[in-house]
């Protein structure tokens, strides 16, 4: 299996997709509006990925968050809010914000396990810091450590009530980013000793079932290379000290944060310690030059994979849709928000 998640270019397979990730075997997929037609066209879709691989619990992934970050959109698929408005609710009544944002991450996932949708890419653990590029704004869950572990943990288990895993992101913390890593590589000066807030969220998470690397460089901790590409990074931070043992994926490799060919910047992520290389753009030439450029899975990476699937596709709370509906907008009417 190669330890990659690639996108897809449309609606469908082309022959060229099909025949390329029939021989790659990647180990999962990521989604975005191109993919997203209807439920019926969505379900096809996964189930043809699915038939190409024989594995039930494929990873097929989306952002999917709400707000500004919506692959599923109106109105085939039911609106949802910003991240940011469970931040919001904490500060007037925070068992309240609690509920909401597990019963909004729980609709969420009722969405995505209906349409084959076994990853969605929340929540966010970003503590938001004033300042900063507006790229994370109103998606963070707040700018207090707690409360974002709280609101995260929330988010977590309600995806995980709906049959799909979570992935906290973007570890070890993007609040500080004065840039967009989308656009350029954002350089945090912060001391290790202040960036004890950014990493606080993430190791009160640490059991959850993937994560997603940061594109960022942490002067205090690398001078010379971004999280994502940094064997200090990884080993020090984000697996020994943060103490983080799930899979760990990286952010887009095609993001012009990083520097290099897409093989590259791949091969160089996966050497650093990350488990999966995520990228997004289905260009065929990219994805098998990064299939040439990767090695196998490692067992580790595997296990690691099966691990943070196990739970997919399992209903672990059956409270109708309208009951959630009408928990989560009650509560958020506490602070004039809506879906």
């Amino acid at each position: 299996m190669t330890p990659a998640i690639f996108g897809l270019s449309g609606l469908t397979l082309t022959d060229d997709e099909r025949a390329f990730f029939t021989e790659a075997d990647p180990a999962g997929y990521i989604l975005f509006a191109r993919n997203c037609e209807d439920r019926e066209q969505l379900r096809a879709l996964t189930d043809d990925l699915r038939s190409l691989h024989g594995r039930e619990n494929l990873l097929i992934s989306i952002d999917q968050e709400g707000g500004r970050v919506t692959r599923m959109k109106p109105p085939v698929w039911d609106k949802y809010p910003p991240q940011g408005v469970f931040a919001q609710l904490y500060g007037m009544a925070p068992a309240s914000a609690i509920q909401a944002a597990r019963a909004n991450a729980q609709l969420l996932a009722l969405d995505l396990q209906e349409c084959g949708i076994t990853v969605d890419y929340l929540p966010l653990l970003d503590v938001r810091q004033a300042g900063a590029h507006d790229v994370i704004g109103d998606r963070a869950l707040g700018s207090e450590p707690m409360q974002v572990a709280a609101l995260g943990r929330a988010v977590l288990d309600g995806l995980k009530r709906g049959g799909v895993a979570g992935c906290i992101k973007h570890m070890p913390g993007h609040g500080r980013a004065l840039v967009d890593s989308h656009k350029d590589l954002p350089v945090v000066t912060a001391s290790d000793a202040e960036l004890a807030t950014d990493i606080a969220p993430f190791a009160q998470l640490t059991d959850a079932p993937m994560a997603m690397s940061a594109h960022i460089r942490f002067t205090a901790w690398d001078a010379d290379r971004p999280a994502t590409l940094s064997e200090k990074v990884i080993g020090r931070i984000i697996r020994q000290r943060i103490g983080f043992d799930g899979l760990l994926l990286t952010d887009d490799i095609d993001m012009e944060a990083l520097d290099g060919t897409i093989p590259q910047r791949a091969a160089a992520a996966v050497a650093a310690g990350c488990d999966i290389v995520l990228n997004c753009w289905a260009k065929i030439d990219d994805m098998a030059g990064i299939v040439a450029a990767l090695p196998a899975m490692s067992d580790t990476t595997a296990k690691r994979l099966e691990r943070a699937l196990e739970s997919v596709g399992v209903i672990a709370d059956t409270t109708p849709r309208e009951e959630l509906l009408r928990t989560r907008d009650a509560l958020l009417k506490l602070v004039g928000a809506e879906a």
